[in-house]
Protein backbone atom coordinates (compact mmCIF):
# COMPACT_ATOMS: atom_id res chain seq x y z
CA UNK A 1 0.00 0.00 0.00
CA UNK A 2 2.57 2.28 1.12
CA UNK A 3 4.32 1.30 -2.50
CA UNK A 4 1.09 1.94 -4.39
CA UNK A 5 0.91 6.20 -2.61
CA UNK A 6 4.71 6.56 -3.62
CA UNK A 7 3.86 5.53 -6.93
CA UNK A 8 0.74 7.77 -7.01
CA UNK A 9 2.98 10.68 -5.82
CA UNK A 10 5.49 10.34 -8.38
CA UNK A 11 3.12 10.35 -11.00
CA UNK A 12 1.49 13.23 -9.72
CA UNK A 13 4.80 15.06 -9.38
CA UNK A 14 6.28 13.91 -12.95
CA UNK A 15 3.29 14.75 -15.15
CA UNK A 16 3.58 18.37 -15.18
CA UNK A 17 2.64 19.21 -18.96
CA UNK A 18 3.73 21.82 -21.00
CA UNK A 19 1.90 24.53 -23.45
CA UNK A 20 3.21 23.09 -27.10
CA UNK A 21 2.76 24.26 -30.11
CA UNK A 22 -0.39 21.75 -30.74
CA UNK A 23 -1.78 22.62 -27.83
CA UNK A 24 -2.05 26.42 -28.25
CA UNK A 25 -2.95 26.15 -31.92
CA UNK A 26 -5.94 23.32 -30.76
CA UNK A 27 -6.89 25.97 -27.87
CA UNK A 28 -6.74 29.05 -30.13
CA UNK A 29 -8.70 27.59 -33.33
CA UNK A 30 -11.37 25.71 -31.20
CA UNK A 31 -11.46 29.10 -28.98
CA UNK A 32 -11.82 31.24 -31.99
CA UNK A 33 -14.07 29.17 -34.62
CA UNK A 34 -16.45 28.72 -31.81
CA UNK A 35 -16.38 30.29 -28.43
CA UNK A 36 -15.57 33.78 -30.50
CA UNK A 37 -18.86 33.64 -32.44
CA UNK A 38 -21.00 33.00 -29.06
CA UNK A 39 -19.21 36.87 -27.69
CA UNK A 40 -20.25 38.20 -31.14
CA UNK A 41 -23.60 37.40 -31.42
CA UNK A 42 -24.59 38.30 -28.00
CA UNK A 43 -23.62 42.11 -28.91
CA UNK A 44 -23.63 41.96 -32.74
CA UNK A 45 -27.44 43.52 -32.68
CA UNK A 46 -27.20 46.00 -29.93
CA UNK A 47 -25.49 48.52 -32.20
CA UNK A 48 -27.45 48.55 -35.75
CA UNK A 49 -31.37 47.97 -33.68
CA UNK A 50 -32.18 51.09 -35.15
CA UNK A 51 -31.71 50.42 -38.70
CA UNK A 52 -32.67 46.67 -38.33
CA UNK A 53 -35.77 48.14 -36.86
CA UNK A 54 -36.26 50.76 -39.92
CA UNK A 55 -35.39 47.77 -41.93
CA UNK A 56 -38.69 45.86 -40.15
CA UNK A 57 -40.37 49.08 -40.56
CA UNK A 58 -39.82 49.05 -44.66
CA UNK A 59 -40.03 45.73 -45.32
CA UNK A 60 -43.92 45.15 -44.02
CA UNK A 61 -44.92 48.44 -45.67
CA UNK A 62 -43.57 47.20 -49.16
CA UNK A 63 -45.53 43.76 -48.68
CA UNK A 64 -48.94 45.25 -46.90
CA UNK A 65 -48.68 48.86 -47.72
CA UNK A 66 -49.45 49.86 -44.47
CA UNK A 67 -47.22 51.09 -41.95
CA UNK A 68 -45.93 48.08 -38.62
CA UNK A 69 -48.06 48.62 -36.21
CA UNK A 70 -45.78 49.54 -32.99
CA UNK A 71 -46.58 46.64 -30.87
CA UNK A 72 -46.08 44.18 -33.51
CA UNK A 73 -42.92 45.81 -34.01
CA UNK A 74 -41.42 45.44 -30.33
CA UNK A 75 -43.04 41.96 -30.62
CA UNK A 76 -40.51 41.17 -33.60
CA UNK A 77 -37.52 43.04 -31.78
CA UNK A 78 -38.19 40.68 -28.87
CA UNK A 79 -37.87 37.79 -30.70
CA UNK A 80 -35.02 38.99 -32.35
CA UNK A 81 -33.33 39.00 -29.24
CA UNK A 82 -34.54 36.22 -27.28
CA UNK A 83 -34.61 33.65 -29.90
CA UNK A 84 -30.54 33.26 -29.08
CA UNK A 85 -30.95 32.32 -25.99
CA UNK A 86 -33.48 30.11 -27.02
CA UNK A 87 -31.24 28.63 -29.38
CA UNK A 88 -28.39 28.31 -26.79
CA UNK A 89 -31.09 25.81 -24.83
CA UNK A 90 -32.02 24.07 -28.04
CA UNK A 91 -28.37 23.45 -28.74
CA UNK A 92 -27.45 22.56 -25.44
CA UNK A 93 -30.00 19.78 -25.37
CA UNK A 94 -27.91 18.25 -28.15
CA UNK A 95 -24.50 18.32 -26.08
CA UNK A 96 -24.56 14.95 -25.24
CA UNK A 97 -25.83 12.90 -28.27
CA UNK A 98 -23.42 14.57 -30.16
CA UNK A 99 -20.42 14.44 -28.11
CA UNK A 100 -20.76 11.03 -27.37
CA UNK A 101 -21.46 9.98 -31.22
CA UNK A 102 -19.50 12.35 -33.08
CA UNK A 103 -16.56 12.98 -30.25
CA UNK A 104 -15.54 16.24 -29.34
CA UNK A 105 -13.68 17.67 -32.34
CA UNK A 106 -15.85 16.30 -34.67
CA UNK A 107 -18.99 17.87 -32.90
CA UNK A 108 -17.48 21.26 -33.14
CA UNK A 109 -16.48 20.47 -36.84
CA UNK A 110 -20.46 19.72 -37.26
CA UNK A 111 -21.76 22.58 -35.48
CA UNK A 112 -19.68 24.82 -38.08
CA UNK A 113 -22.68 23.97 -40.31
CA UNK A 114 -25.33 26.29 -38.16
CA UNK A 115 -22.81 28.85 -38.34
CA UNK A 116 -22.25 29.26 -42.07
CA UNK A 117 -25.54 28.80 -42.77
CA UNK A 118 -26.91 31.15 -40.64
CA UNK A 119 -24.41 33.99 -41.50
CA UNK A 120 -25.37 33.84 -44.95
CA UNK A 121 -28.86 34.14 -44.55
CA UNK A 122 -28.45 36.93 -42.23
CA UNK A 123 -26.06 38.74 -44.39
CA UNK A 124 -28.26 38.39 -47.52
CA UNK A 125 -31.03 39.14 -45.66
CA UNK A 126 -31.62 42.84 -46.73
CA UNK A 127 -31.62 41.59 -50.45
CA UNK A 128 -33.71 38.94 -50.02
CA UNK A 129 -36.08 41.49 -48.31
CA UNK A 130 -37.03 39.30 -45.43
CA UNK A 131 -36.66 40.06 -42.08
CA UNK A 132 -38.32 36.81 -40.71
CA UNK A 133 -34.85 35.29 -41.73
CA UNK A 134 -33.37 37.48 -39.60
CA UNK A 135 -35.28 35.93 -36.47
CA UNK A 136 -34.84 32.46 -37.95
CA UNK A 137 -31.08 32.84 -37.88
CA UNK A 138 -31.01 34.20 -34.38
CA UNK A 139 -32.41 30.78 -33.29
CA UNK A 140 -29.56 28.73 -35.74
CA UNK A 141 -26.65 30.81 -34.19
CA UNK A 142 -28.41 29.90 -30.91
CA UNK A 143 -28.23 26.54 -31.17
CA UNK A 144 -24.45 26.54 -32.50
CA UNK A 145 -23.69 29.04 -29.40
CA UNK A 146 -25.28 26.35 -26.98
CA UNK A 147 -23.19 23.54 -28.41
CA UNK A 148 -19.69 25.72 -28.29
CA UNK A 149 -20.03 27.20 -24.94
CA UNK A 150 -20.24 23.49 -23.54
CA UNK A 151 -18.32 21.75 -26.04
CA UNK A 152 -15.04 23.63 -26.60
CA UNK A 153 -14.55 24.08 -22.46
CA UNK A 154 -15.15 19.78 -22.46
CA UNK A 155 -12.76 19.78 -25.69
CA UNK A 156 -10.26 21.76 -23.99
CA UNK A 157 -10.38 20.35 -20.69
CA UNK A 158 -10.03 16.57 -21.98
CA UNK A 159 -7.10 17.63 -24.45
CA UNK A 160 -4.72 19.62 -21.52
CA UNK A 161 -2.62 18.32 -19.14
CA UNK A 162 -3.71 18.97 -15.04
CA UNK A 163 -1.54 21.70 -14.39
CA UNK A 164 -2.51 23.98 -17.27
CA UNK A 165 -6.36 23.01 -17.53
CA UNK A 166 -7.28 25.67 -15.47
CA UNK A 167 -5.94 28.25 -17.93
CA UNK A 168 -6.54 26.71 -20.92
CA UNK A 169 -10.21 25.93 -19.71
CA UNK A 170 -10.52 29.46 -19.51
CA UNK A 171 -9.42 30.30 -23.15
CA UNK A 172 -13.00 30.09 -24.48
CA UNK A 173 -14.79 32.18 -22.04
CA UNK A 174 -11.45 34.82 -22.77
CA UNK A 175 -12.53 34.40 -26.89
CA UNK A 176 -16.36 35.08 -25.68
CA UNK A 177 -15.14 38.35 -24.49
CA UNK A 178 -13.07 39.11 -27.53
CA UNK A 179 -15.97 38.11 -29.58
CA UNK A 180 -17.99 40.43 -27.25
CA UNK A 181 -15.62 43.92 -28.06
CA UNK A 182 -15.09 42.96 -31.70
CA UNK A 183 -18.96 43.45 -32.16
CA UNK A 184 -18.81 46.40 -30.24
CA UNK A 185 -15.81 48.24 -32.49
CA UNK A 186 -17.62 46.76 -35.86
CA UNK A 187 -20.72 47.83 -34.16
CA UNK A 188 -19.71 51.75 -34.24
CA UNK A 189 -21.52 54.05 -36.83
CA UNK A 190 -18.47 54.96 -38.43
CA UNK A 191 -17.25 51.44 -39.32
CA UNK A 192 -20.58 49.15 -40.25
CA UNK A 193 -23.57 50.03 -37.36
CA UNK A 194 -25.17 52.38 -39.93
CA UNK A 195 -28.17 51.72 -42.89
CA UNK A 196 -25.71 50.23 -45.70
CA UNK A 197 -23.30 48.01 -43.00
CA UNK A 198 -25.57 46.30 -40.88
CA UNK A 199 -26.10 42.99 -43.09
CA UNK A 200 -21.95 42.66 -43.60
CA UNK A 201 -21.91 42.99 -39.52
CA UNK A 202 -24.13 39.96 -38.99
CA UNK A 203 -22.86 38.05 -42.21
CA UNK A 204 -18.89 38.46 -40.96
CA UNK A 205 -19.93 35.29 -38.09
CA UNK A 206 -19.36 33.07 -40.44
CA UNK A 207 -15.75 33.87 -41.09
CA UNK A 208 -14.31 32.03 -37.94
CA UNK A 209 -16.67 29.12 -38.82
CA UNK A 210 -14.80 28.75 -42.03
CA UNK A 211 -11.57 29.10 -40.60
CA UNK A 212 -12.11 26.13 -37.82
CA UNK A 213 -13.96 24.32 -40.35
CA UNK A 214 -10.27 24.05 -42.66
CA UNK A 215 -8.40 24.10 -40.05
CA UNK A 216 -9.41 22.07 -36.93
CA UNK A 217 -9.04 18.54 -39.04
CA UNK A 218 -5.58 18.63 -39.07
CA UNK A 219 -5.26 18.04 -34.80
CA UNK A 220 -6.07 15.40 -32.93
CA UNK A 221 -9.40 14.57 -31.24
CA UNK A 222 -9.61 14.25 -27.38
CA UNK A 223 -7.26 11.51 -26.32
CA UNK A 224 -9.90 10.39 -23.53
CA UNK A 225 -12.78 10.52 -25.92
CA UNK A 226 -10.76 8.04 -28.22
CA UNK A 227 -9.52 5.45 -25.42
CA UNK A 228 -12.17 5.74 -22.63
CA UNK A 229 -15.47 5.67 -25.11
CA UNK A 230 -13.92 4.20 -27.98
CA UNK A 231 -11.37 1.88 -26.68
CA UNK A 232 -8.86 2.89 -29.43
CA UNK A 233 -5.59 2.98 -27.85
CA UNK A 234 -3.38 3.54 -30.11
CA UNK A 235 -5.38 6.59 -31.72
CA UNK A 236 -5.03 7.75 -28.24
CA UNK A 237 -1.51 7.89 -27.55
CA UNK A 238 -0.71 8.84 -31.03
CA UNK A 239 -3.00 12.17 -29.71
CA UNK A 240 -1.45 12.74 -26.21
CA UNK A 241 2.09 12.41 -28.27
CA UNK A 242 1.28 15.01 -30.71
CA UNK A 243 -0.17 17.46 -28.11
CA UNK A 244 2.33 16.80 -25.14
CA UNK A 245 5.35 17.04 -28.11
CA UNK A 246 6.96 13.95 -26.57
CA UNK A 247 6.65 10.26 -27.04
CA UNK A 248 6.63 9.50 -22.94
CA UNK A 249 2.50 9.42 -22.58
CA UNK A 250 2.48 6.21 -20.38
CA UNK A 251 1.69 8.11 -16.90
CA UNK A 252 -1.36 9.88 -19.07
CA UNK A 253 -2.28 6.82 -20.32
CA UNK A 254 -2.38 4.59 -16.99
CA UNK A 255 -4.14 7.51 -15.51
CA UNK A 256 -7.08 7.19 -18.01
CA UNK A 257 -7.12 3.40 -17.49
CA UNK A 258 -7.58 3.79 -14.12
CA UNK A 259 -10.71 6.54 -14.49
CA UNK A 260 -11.64 4.40 -17.05
CA UNK A 261 -12.02 1.01 -14.77
CA UNK A 262 -13.40 3.12 -11.49
CA UNK A 263 -16.21 4.35 -13.57
CA UNK A 264 -17.21 0.95 -15.72
CA UNK A 265 -19.99 0.08 -13.61
CA UNK A 266 -21.76 3.19 -13.44
CA UNK A 267 -21.98 2.87 -17.28
CA UNK A 268 -22.54 6.26 -20.09
CA UNK A 269 -24.49 8.83 -17.64
CA UNK A 270 -27.47 10.60 -19.44
CA UNK A 271 -28.94 13.71 -18.05
CA UNK A 272 -32.00 11.70 -16.60
CA UNK A 273 -29.64 9.06 -14.73
CA UNK A 274 -27.02 11.99 -13.89
CA UNK A 275 -29.49 14.08 -11.85
CA UNK A 276 -30.98 10.71 -9.79
CA UNK A 277 -27.23 9.29 -9.04
CA UNK A 278 -26.77 10.08 -5.66
CA UNK A 279 -22.66 9.27 -6.47
CA UNK A 280 -22.64 12.47 -8.22
CA UNK A 281 -25.05 14.44 -5.90
CA UNK A 282 -22.96 17.43 -4.72
CA UNK A 283 -21.11 17.70 -8.19
CA UNK A 284 -24.54 18.18 -9.63
CA UNK A 285 -25.82 20.64 -7.08
CA UNK A 286 -23.12 22.41 -7.20
CA UNK A 287 -22.73 23.11 -11.18
CA UNK A 288 -26.41 24.06 -11.09
CA UNK A 289 -26.15 26.71 -8.31
CA UNK A 290 -22.59 27.80 -9.79
CA UNK A 291 -23.85 28.33 -13.35
CA UNK A 292 -27.79 30.01 -11.82
CA UNK A 293 -25.31 32.50 -10.02
CA UNK A 294 -23.79 33.51 -13.18
CA UNK A 295 -26.73 34.30 -15.08
CA UNK A 296 -28.78 35.21 -12.47
CA UNK A 297 -25.55 37.71 -10.41
CA UNK A 298 -27.07 40.30 -13.02
CA UNK A 299 -24.01 41.35 -15.41
CA UNK A 300 -26.79 41.45 -18.48
CA UNK A 301 -28.63 44.28 -15.82
CA UNK A 302 -25.61 46.16 -15.39
CA UNK A 303 -24.53 46.17 -19.26
CA UNK A 304 -28.09 47.83 -19.70
CA UNK A 305 -27.73 50.17 -17.22
CA UNK A 306 -24.26 51.22 -18.33
CA UNK A 307 -25.24 53.91 -20.84
CA UNK A 308 -27.45 55.69 -18.39
CA UNK A 309 -25.14 55.66 -15.73
CA UNK A 310 -22.20 57.21 -18.18
CA UNK A 311 -24.89 59.80 -19.33
CA UNK A 312 -26.03 60.79 -15.82
CA UNK A 313 -21.92 61.19 -15.08
CA UNK A 314 -21.37 63.76 -17.85
CA UNK A 315 -20.90 61.74 -21.13
CA UNK A 316 -22.48 63.03 -24.18
CA UNK A 317 -25.23 60.48 -26.19
CA UNK A 318 -23.11 60.30 -28.93
CA UNK A 319 -19.96 59.08 -27.49
CA UNK A 320 -21.74 56.68 -25.42
CA UNK A 321 -20.86 53.62 -27.75
CA UNK A 322 -17.31 54.54 -27.27
CA UNK A 323 -17.74 54.02 -23.12
CA UNK A 324 -19.40 50.92 -24.02
CA UNK A 325 -16.40 49.52 -26.32
CA UNK A 326 -13.92 50.82 -23.20
CA UNK A 327 -16.35 48.72 -20.68
CA UNK A 328 -15.96 45.30 -23.33
CA UNK A 329 -11.75 46.05 -22.82
CA UNK A 330 -11.78 46.17 -19.77
CA UNK A 331 -13.95 42.54 -19.67
CA UNK A 332 -11.12 41.20 -21.96
CA UNK A 333 -8.30 42.21 -20.32
CA UNK A 334 -9.66 40.76 -16.49
CA UNK A 335 -10.44 37.72 -18.27
CA UNK A 336 -6.63 37.37 -19.84
CA UNK A 337 -5.65 38.18 -15.92
CA UNK A 338 -7.79 35.16 -15.12
CA UNK A 339 -6.04 32.76 -17.28
CA UNK A 340 -2.95 34.01 -16.51
CA UNK A 341 -3.38 33.57 -12.06
CA UNK A 342 -5.91 30.59 -11.76
CA UNK A 343 -3.12 27.81 -11.67
CA UNK A 344 -1.41 29.88 -9.26
CA UNK A 345 -4.78 30.65 -7.06
CA UNK A 346 -6.44 28.32 -7.75
CA UNK A 347 -10.73 28.50 -8.84
CA UNK A 348 -11.96 28.65 -5.43
CA UNK A 349 -10.33 31.78 -5.00
CA UNK A 350 -11.19 33.28 -8.28
CA UNK A 351 -15.35 32.44 -7.83
CA UNK A 352 -15.60 33.84 -4.22
CA UNK A 353 -13.38 36.77 -4.86
CA UNK A 354 -15.51 37.10 -8.28
CA UNK A 355 -18.69 36.69 -6.83
CA UNK A 356 -17.28 38.89 -3.43
CA UNK A 357 -16.85 41.77 -5.95
CA UNK A 358 -20.15 41.61 -7.86
CA UNK A 359 -22.02 41.32 -4.66
CA UNK A 360 -20.57 44.45 -3.00
CA UNK A 361 -20.63 46.21 -6.31
CA UNK A 362 -24.09 45.83 -6.65
CA UNK A 363 -25.13 47.27 -3.29
CA UNK A 364 -23.24 50.19 -3.70
CA UNK A 365 -24.63 50.66 -7.07
CA UNK A 366 -27.97 50.58 -5.65
CA UNK A 367 -27.14 53.32 -2.79
CA UNK A 368 -25.71 55.39 -5.97
CA UNK A 369 -28.43 55.09 -8.52
CA UNK A 370 -30.91 56.19 -5.70
CA UNK A 371 -28.60 58.76 -4.46
CA UNK A 372 -27.23 60.35 -7.79
CA UNK A 373 -29.70 63.47 -8.16
CA UNK A 374 -28.99 64.81 -4.76
CA UNK A 375 -25.22 63.94 -4.11
CA UNK A 376 -23.22 64.95 -7.32
CA UNK A 377 -20.33 62.58 -7.29
CA UNK A 378 -22.79 59.77 -6.75
CA UNK A 379 -22.89 59.26 -10.58
CA UNK A 380 -18.80 58.36 -10.92
CA UNK A 381 -19.23 56.36 -7.86
CA UNK A 382 -21.90 54.84 -10.28
CA UNK A 383 -19.24 54.29 -12.91
CA UNK A 384 -16.66 52.43 -10.56
CA UNK A 385 -19.45 50.20 -9.54
CA UNK A 386 -19.81 49.46 -12.88
CA UNK A 387 -15.81 48.90 -13.89
CA UNK A 388 -15.45 46.74 -9.90
CA UNK A 389 -18.65 44.55 -11.10
CA UNK A 390 -17.24 43.82 -14.56
CA UNK A 391 -13.55 42.54 -13.50
CA UNK A 392 -15.66 40.31 -10.80
CA UNK A 393 -17.46 38.30 -13.45
CA UNK A 394 -14.65 38.68 -15.90
CA UNK A 395 -12.38 37.08 -12.86
CA UNK A 396 -14.65 34.31 -11.37
CA UNK A 397 -18.41 34.01 -12.23
CA UNK A 398 -17.80 33.68 -15.93
CA UNK A 399 -14.92 31.51 -16.88
CA UNK A 400 -14.41 29.62 -13.78
CA UNK A 401 -17.95 27.61 -13.72
CA UNK A 402 -17.01 26.04 -16.95
CA UNK A 403 -14.00 24.97 -15.89
CA UNK A 404 -15.36 23.22 -12.90
CA UNK A 405 -17.55 20.96 -14.90
CA UNK A 406 -14.75 19.32 -16.62
CA UNK A 407 -13.16 19.02 -13.16
CA UNK A 408 -15.87 17.88 -11.46
CA UNK A 409 -16.64 14.88 -13.76
CA UNK A 410 -15.49 11.91 -15.13
CA UNK A 411 -15.62 10.90 -18.46
CA UNK A 412 -19.10 9.35 -18.56
CA UNK A 413 -20.52 11.80 -16.99
CA UNK A 414 -19.22 14.86 -18.06
CA UNK A 415 -21.21 15.08 -21.34
CA UNK A 416 -24.51 15.11 -19.27
CA UNK A 417 -22.88 17.35 -16.91
CA UNK A 418 -22.20 20.02 -19.35
CA UNK A 419 -25.80 19.13 -21.17
CA UNK A 420 -27.29 20.00 -17.78
CA UNK A 421 -24.91 23.09 -17.27
CA UNK A 422 -25.69 24.47 -20.39
CA UNK A 423 -29.32 24.28 -20.29
CA UNK A 424 -29.20 25.89 -16.62
CA UNK A 425 -27.37 28.54 -18.31
CA UNK A 426 -29.23 29.41 -21.25
CA UNK A 427 -32.22 28.96 -19.53
CA UNK A 428 -31.43 31.48 -16.69
CA UNK A 429 -29.79 33.61 -19.65
CA UNK A 430 -33.39 33.55 -20.98
CA UNK A 431 -35.19 33.77 -18.04
CA UNK A 432 -33.70 37.07 -16.59
CA UNK A 433 -33.81 38.63 -20.74
CA UNK A 434 -37.84 38.02 -20.18
CA UNK A 435 -38.19 39.41 -16.66
CA UNK A 436 -35.49 42.09 -16.22
CA UNK A 437 -37.64 45.10 -17.84
CA UNK A 438 -40.55 44.25 -15.63
CA UNK A 439 -38.59 43.86 -12.93
CA UNK A 440 -36.76 46.95 -13.64
CA UNK A 441 -39.82 49.09 -13.96
CA UNK A 442 -41.27 47.77 -10.68
CA UNK A 443 -37.77 48.17 -8.21
CA UNK A 444 -35.59 50.25 -10.11
CA UNK A 445 -32.31 50.40 -8.55
CA UNK A 446 -33.60 48.33 -5.89
CA UNK A 447 -33.34 45.75 -8.73
CA UNK A 448 -29.50 45.32 -8.01
CA UNK A 449 -29.67 43.90 -3.95
CA UNK A 450 -31.75 41.04 -5.84
CA UNK A 451 -28.39 40.23 -8.07
CA UNK A 452 -26.44 40.90 -4.76
CA UNK A 453 -28.43 38.87 -2.56
CA UNK A 454 -27.82 36.21 -5.47
CA UNK A 455 -24.17 36.58 -5.44
CA UNK A 456 -23.81 36.54 -2.01
CA UNK A 457 -25.68 33.14 -1.98
CA UNK A 458 -23.34 31.84 -4.62
CA UNK A 459 -20.20 32.74 -2.88
CA UNK A 460 -21.39 31.11 0.57
CA UNK A 461 -22.21 27.78 -1.15
CA UNK A 462 -19.00 27.79 -3.30
CA UNK A 463 -16.91 28.67 0.35
CA UNK A 464 -18.78 25.71 2.12
CA UNK A 465 -19.08 23.09 -0.57
CA UNK A 466 -16.91 23.43 -3.58
CA UNK A 467 -13.23 21.65 -3.27
CA UNK A 468 -10.21 23.40 -4.58
CA UNK A 469 -9.39 21.03 -7.97
CA UNK A 470 -6.13 22.88 -8.63
CA UNK A 471 -3.45 20.78 -10.29
CA UNK A 472 -5.68 17.33 -9.21
CA UNK A 473 -6.10 14.32 -11.52
CA UNK A 474 -9.88 14.00 -12.31
CA UNK A 475 -10.28 10.50 -10.05
CA UNK A 476 -8.32 12.75 -7.39
CA UNK A 477 -11.47 15.28 -7.67
CA UNK A 478 -13.91 12.34 -7.77
CA UNK A 479 -12.53 11.19 -4.41
CA UNK A 480 -12.73 14.57 -2.56
CA UNK A 481 -16.51 14.79 -3.75
CA UNK A 482 -17.08 11.12 -3.07
CA UNK A 483 -17.12 11.55 0.66
CA UNK A 484 -19.17 14.70 0.44
CA UNK A 485 -21.65 12.57 -1.18
CA UNK A 486 -21.18 9.96 1.20
CA UNK A 487 -20.52 7.21 -0.99
CA UNK A 488 -17.15 4.39 -1.00
CA UNK A 489 -14.71 4.17 -4.08
CA UNK A 490 -13.45 1.03 -3.50
CA UNK A 491 -10.25 -0.20 -5.62
CA UNK A 492 -9.44 -2.92 -3.87
CA UNK A 493 -7.92 -5.23 -6.73
CA UNK A 494 -5.02 -4.42 -8.85
CA UNK A 495 -4.82 -5.27 -12.40
CA UNK A 496 -2.13 -5.85 -14.51
CA UNK A 497 -1.85 -5.39 -18.35
CA UNK A 498 0.63 -5.87 -20.45
CA UNK A 499 0.06 -3.41 -23.00
CA UNK A 500 2.50 -3.29 -26.43
CA UNK A 501 3.41 0.21 -27.47
CA UNK A 502 4.53 1.30 -30.56
CA UNK A 503 7.75 -0.02 -31.19
CA UNK A 504 7.56 -3.22 -29.25
CA UNK A 505 7.55 -1.64 -26.11
CA UNK A 506 5.77 -3.37 -23.33
CA UNK A 507 4.52 -1.61 -20.35
CA UNK A 508 2.10 -2.38 -16.89
CA UNK A 509 -0.76 -0.66 -16.37
CA UNK A 510 -1.67 -1.07 -12.81
CA UNK A 511 -4.98 0.09 -10.31
CA UNK A 512 -3.77 1.27 -6.93
CA UNK A 513 -5.60 -0.50 -3.84
CA UNK A 514 -7.38 2.26 -2.08
CA UNK A 515 -10.62 2.33 0.36
CA UNK A 516 -11.85 5.71 0.84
Amino acid sequence: MKGNKQESSDYNEGSKGKMTLTLALVSLISGFGSSFQYGYNVSVINSPAPYMQDFYNKTYFKRNGVAMDRSFQTLLWSLTVSMYPLGGFFGSLMVWPLVNNCGRKGTLLINNLFSIAAALLMGTSELAETFEVIIFSRIVMGIFAGLASNVVPMFLGEVSPKNLRGAIGIVPQLFITVGILVAQILGLNVILGNAGGWPLLLGLTGIPSLIQALTLPFFPESPRYLLIQKGDEERARQALQKLRGCNDVDDEIEEMYQEDWSEKEEGRFSALSLCTFRGLRWQLISIVVMMMGQQLSGVNAVFYYADRIFQSAGVESSNVQYVTVSIGAINVVMTLLAVLIVESLGRRILLLAGFGLCSVSCAVLTLALNLQTTVSWMSYLSIVCVVVYIIGHAIGASPIPFVMITEMFLQSSRPAAFMVGGLVHWLCNFTVGLVFLYMEAGLGPYSFLVFCAICVATAVYIFFIVPETKNKTFIEINRIMAKRNKVEIQEDRELEDVHTVPGGQAWKKEFFSRDL
